[in-house]
């Protein structure tokens, strides 16, 4: 039987013919010429079982165990040049870069709490004085899982007819389906239709974490990191962020690379006018990454061409924001309809042969997750206008 199978992949559709089966042209199959005794008797043998099975006098699952469709790419084909184009490529996922990733138990709301307070600078204590006391304060986050999903349905003689395996790769949309949608959602937890999120940006206070008509810039990239290292903790006390993210829009990543990839940087020094200072390039060394997130520009319609955003390391003290996802389900998990008949002839049919009731094939996904925002302080908006 590996004999024929052999044979019938070495073969092509329109050149199939008696004179190729069996005359002495033919080439040899791991080592049995086509023309001897075991080889025709072991081609009959092949056929009378394919013969056996189609009329009945054999259970099916004899030939399922032998072959398949996926065993005649060439067979199952027509003579006509046809190709099957490949999927749409996905956008790495880079939500994991900004956000700090999170297990939860369960769908019900989880707490994320901060405490502020007594971290402040020593002061000095007098001789019988009494110490000075100082508040501890708290902040409260809060939110909840939830599931996502998607059913997809095939009838069997579709699958039949689908001899170039287009239909085949519905596990694999299914799951992208699932990253792309992570990806939207972790976007649309500080970016709006409006532009960045009005409450976690702010010009002035509570946050100060955003500037205006800021296109990318070199110098504006100099604003943007000073208004982040210039973040102080409830007590005064500077704040460390660790290298920064950079995060753009597609339509910007040629302007970004060019600022990380520059070799020198002419600056102006302070208040000597009419001079420069050629310096290397210090942006490359303050950007740990450069985030290219293509959701922006769909869900910020007013302007998500041009703002950019710098993000603080989420591993470094507190994340701006956090995505979290059920224990034990952290990935997309995919599933397939299980059949409920039977046949006759023995034992449970394939998933691939659809319900008892219609032949139908169903896939589904499920995803699990949800997320917040957490620390203003470790994330910065640049709007140009």
């Amino acid at each position: 039987m590996s004999e024929f199978l052999e044979l019938l992949e070495t073969l092509k559709a329109g050149e199939a013919n008696v004179h190729r089966l069996f005359g002495d042209a033919g080439t040899s199959v791991r080592g049995l010429r086509r023309n001897t005794p075991v080889y025709q008797r072991q081609l009959s043998e092949a056929a009378d079982l394919i013969e056996r099975t189609i009329s009945g006098r054999s259970p099916m699952h004899y030939l399922q165990e032998a072959m398949s469709t996926s065993d005649f790419p060439l067979l199952f084909g027509d003579v006509l040049d046809r190709q099957l184009l490949g999927m749409y490529a996905e956008w790495p996922t880079s939500w994991p870069l900004i956000a700090r990733r999170s297990t939860v138990r369960d769908f019900r709301t989880v707490k994320r709490f901060a405490t502020d307070g007594a971290e402040a600078v020593l002061p000095v204590v007098e001789q019988g004085a009494e110490y000075t006391e100082a508040a501890i304060s708290e902040a409260k986050y809060e939110y909840a899982v939830k599931k996502y999903g998607r059913r997809v349905s095939f009838l069997w003689e579709t699958f039949i007819n689908d001899d170039l395996d287009g239909l085949r790769s519905t596990p694999e949309r299914i799951a992208k389906s699932a990253r792309m949608s992570e990806e939207r959602f972790a976007t649309e937890l500080f970016v709006d239709t409006g532009g960045p999120d009005a409450t976690f940006f702010t010009t002035g206070a509570p946050n100060n974490n955003k500037i205006t008509t800021a296109p990318l810039t070199v110098a504006n990239l100099q604003v943007g990191f000073a208004k982040i290292w210039a973040q102080k903790d409830a007590d005064g006390n500077p704040i460390f962020t660790g290298d920064m993210r950079l995060v753009v829009p597609p339509g910007l990543k040629v302007t970004a690379l060019n600022i990380m990839n520059a070799t020198e940087i002419l600056t102006a020094p302070g208040a000597l006018t009419g001079q420069e200072l050629r310096t290397q390039n210090w942006v490359k060394s303050q950007v740990a990454e450069l985030v290219v997130n293509p959701w922006l520009p769909i869900i910020d319609t007013t302007a998500g061409a041009t703002t950019w955003y710098l993000f603080a390391d989420p591993g470094v003290g507190r994340p701006a924001l956090e995505m979290g996802f059920l224990r034990g389900n952290e990935s997309p998990g995919l599933f397939m309809k299980s059949p409920n008949a039977y046949r006759l002839g023995g034992g449970m049919i394939a998933a691939e042969d659809g319900s008892f009731e219609t032949d139908g094939v169903d896939y589904k996904v499920r995803h699990i997750f949800g997320g917040v925002l957490l620390e203003p302080k470790a994330a910065l908006a640049a709007t140009v206008a």
